[in-house]
């Protein structure tokens, strides 16, 4: 199958790169025995949980629809944490878990006499330390919701617990990773002994060009080495990292002071990040505004004024028919995808190592109607 000739928009996985990501973060598992989960929340892309799931020990679910779609398309370990669980989900939610984190010492004391002994249950506490570049992403902010800070733990509360969780981290290196492990140990330090096991959460850019693996593995060895626990890491980001992208096409050029390219994608539903947080995708072949002799702005097909991907120039000018590729959109984009305006959904496509291309899932109207 030409991929040339595919119907956008589409993301188009590349099962190569996935594997060289993999194998790295099996590099890390093996020299520092910690294990490694994929999150789900930032990459779950099915077709491709065989192949993860030759690389990796399981996944981290945030309730219980990814934790059924751990347990069924993937079988190996599933911790599922929540800010809270419901009171009609927590019997299955621990029948398909591994381990169980709550959130408050009030869903640990409520859920408790259901988990003990079913499921290895942990804890999520707030290292109140953390570097995260903005505090929408940052779970340590003043007045968080997420995890126990040291003024509200309760070690007297303690029996049935297994294991610590945190997560302070987003998109950064191993040096963050040590200044919240020093915080964690200094305010939770008398507990960690107690533990068979400490979630250090998601955040690492493990797969970035740049990261410090080494440190990581380091940092993981001489905390396994102080503690005698055993320690899991769970990036969703890192699995996708650099995987795949997001093709879409040019419906039309109009012109308001500056040319506006319409493509039929939107950033509003279908990478949202790139208002949210914000960030700029990268566009194959474009640079910045003025760089090169043509700008455009792109632009989505959705009624949000503000449903714009930003400004980039190409060496010739665009035509309606044009392929505009955003680059590494795998991850924090399909499993956050909406049908905004009825915009539709962009197909799923699995490049394989073989070369061959496999249509993993077409969306059409009836998606649309079902979520109505």
């Amino acid at each position: 199958m030409d991929i040339s000739t595919l119907q956008t928009p589409y993301y188009l996985l590349e099962e190569k790169k996935l594997r060289q990501n993999l194998e790295l973060l099996a590099y890390v598992e093996q020299q520092s025995g910690a294990k490694i989960l994929l999150a789900l929340k930032g990459f779950a892309f099915r077709a491709s949980f065989d192949l993860v799931g030759m690389y990796l020990q399981g996944c981290c679910a945030s309730g219980l629809y990814e934790a059924k779609l751990a347990y069924e398309e993937m079988g190996k370990e599933v911790h599922t944490y929540a800010p809270a669980f419901k009171d009609d989900e927590i019997d299955e939610i621990i029948s398909l878990s591994n381990h169980l984190v709550f959130n408050s010492f009030s869903q640990w004391n409520k859920y408790r006499e259901k988990a003990i002994g079913k499921v290895s249950c942990g804890l999520r506490i707030n290292p109140e330390v953390s570097s995260a570049p903005t505090d929408l992403y940052n779970p340590c902010a003043q007045y968080s919701r997420l995890g126990i800070t040291q003024k509200e733990f309760r070690e007297e509360m303690l029996e049935g617990i297994e294991g610590l969780h945190f997560h302070a981290l987003c998109e950064q290196d191993a040096d963050a990773l040590e200044l919240v492990l020093q915080a964690f140990e200094a305010k939770f330090g008398t507990v960690i002994p107690k533990m068979k096991w400490i979630n250090f959460g998601g955040g690492h850019h493990i797969t970035r060009k740049g990261y410090d693996v080494e440190n990581l593995i380091t940092l993981i060895q001489d905390f396994k080495a102080r503690y005698d626990v055993e320690v899991y890491l769970e990036p969703g980001e890192a699995v996708g990292w650099q995987t795949g992208v997001l093709v879409s096409s040019v419906l039309d050029i109009v012109h308001n002071e500056i040319d506006i390219a319409i493509l039929d994608t939107s950033a509003e539903a279908h990478m949202p990040d790139t208002i949210i947080m914000p960030y700029r995708a990268e566009v194959r072949g474009a640079l910045e505004a003025g760089a090169k002799p043509h700008t455009y702005r792109l632009a989505g097909n959705t009624c949000l004024a503000g449903d714009i991907m930003g400004d980039y120039a190409f060496d010739k000018p665009l035509e309606i028919g044009d392929r505009i590729i955003f680059e590494d959109q795998i991850h924090y984009t399909i499993v956050k995808n909406t049908t905004f305006n009825g915009i539709k959904l962009p197909n799923l496509v699995l490049l394989k190592e073989d070369g061959t291309v496999d249509i993993v899932r077409e969306f059409g109207y009836d998606e649309y109607k079902r979520r109505n």
